[in-house]
């Protein structure tokens, strides 16, 4: 009797041993990461965008904490002060994302070789004429040999647009060109302030933030260019051969964000105006930066501009981009090719 006791417990503890090994096992497992998500932990991914509101959606998902969630390993978030500046940053080799301006990005492809795909749009539009109301009322006054014209550099989008201008109102080319002060976007709206320029071509959230200093919105990229492709989100071409599932990933991101921006406007312009505020007290060199002191990036602005301006949406047109890629051929700032080379939409839904 003694014998068959001292085996049930024996027998008990056996039992109790194996259910606690079961337990903790199962605990274990449950803390566990899925394989796939600890892959994507380890890939490293340096992310660029602009310091414009055309990448909110990027802002958003940073926000609300969407990239971790996806188990994506964003290493780096940098704001660049133009697109042209992000172009030229995309050759580093840490950048593997960008939500850039489709123009620049041709630029960065045909003429700097990167190897990057665009994956999906971001939105349409977003660039603007700003002027002097009390100057210039039409846009044959930006003739006049006393008016200034602020504009990024050769190349960038409003430049592009600068060009259009020219072409649909039958400027006189010479007379334009000569006059124009090359400026990044933020400098525009500072040098207008200060009453350097009279006028001037910028990105969004700029021109919209200038009419709430009195200045006027004279042309819009929708005037000048009927469904321009605004902005884009490119990654390197190894990202996508590597990592297809990490490049799923962020284009589903964009599109969440992008109906973020749809559904809930209000929250979305403030976080990206607050994002953006703080991105200016880095990138904004510090002459420009004292200047700027008093313009505050104000969630108002921030929501008619992604609102009124732009078109927010991840739908790309290829036969826009190949109007891009030839346009900005017939300018003499790229060497044409087929839109097909850059662009991989296998992600869209």
């Amino acid at each position: 009797m003694r014998i068959f006791a001292q085996k049930c417990f024996t027998s008990g503890i056996a039992v109790l041993l194996s259910i606690l090994v079961c337990l903790i096992s199962s605990i274990a497992f449950a803390q566990e990461e899925p394989k796939e998500r600890l892959v994507f932990r380890k890939q490293a991914i340096g992310m660029a965008v602009e310091f414009v509101d055309h990448a909110a959606c990027a802002h958003i998902a940073r926000n609300r904490g969407w990239f971790k969630a996806e188990g994506l390993n964003i290493t780096a978030f940098d704001n660049y002060i133009t697109g042209m500046a992000l172009a030229a940053a995309l050759t580093r080799g840490d950048i593997k994302v960008a939500y850039i301006c489709l123009i620049p990005a041709i630029i960065a492809y045909a003429n700097g070789k990167v190897p990057i795909k665009v994956v999906t749009g971001t939105h349409k539009y977003g660039y603007g004429l700003l002027v002097d109301p009390e100057k210039i009322k039409t846009i044959k006054d930006l003739e006049k040999p006393d008016i200034h014209i602020g504009c990024p550099r050769e190349g960038s989008p409003p430049d592009v647009l600068l060009h259009k201008m020219i072409d649909k109102y039958h400027l006189d080319e010479n007379k334009i060109l000569k006059k124009i002060r090359r400026m990044p976007p933020p400098k525009v709206l500072f040098a207008l302030k200060m009453g350097q320029i009279d006028a001037g071509f910028c990105c969004e959230q700029f021109p919209t933030m200038g009419e709430e200093l009195g200045f006027k919105v004279l042309l819009t990229a929708k005037d000048l260019w009927p469904d321009m492709q605004g902005s884009v989100l490119v990654v390197k071409k190894d990202l996508i051969t590597d990592h297809p599932e990490i490049v799923k990933k962020l284009v589903k991101i964009t599109e969440r964000g992008i109906q973020y921006i749809h559904e809930h406007p209000e929250d979305a312009a403030t976080i990206a105006a607050g994002a953006l505020t703080v991105a200016g007290e880095k990138v904004l060199p510090l002459k420009i930066g004292k200047i700027a002191a008093g313009l505050e990036i104000t969630p108002q602005a921030i929501l008619r501009s992604l609102t009124t301006r732009m078109e927010c949406t991840t739908d790309i047109d290829p036969g826009q981009v190949q109007k891009s890629i030839d346009y900005m051929a017939k300018l003499g700032y790229i060497k044409w090719f087929k839109a097909q080379e850059i662009l991989d939409l296998r992600y869209l839904k």
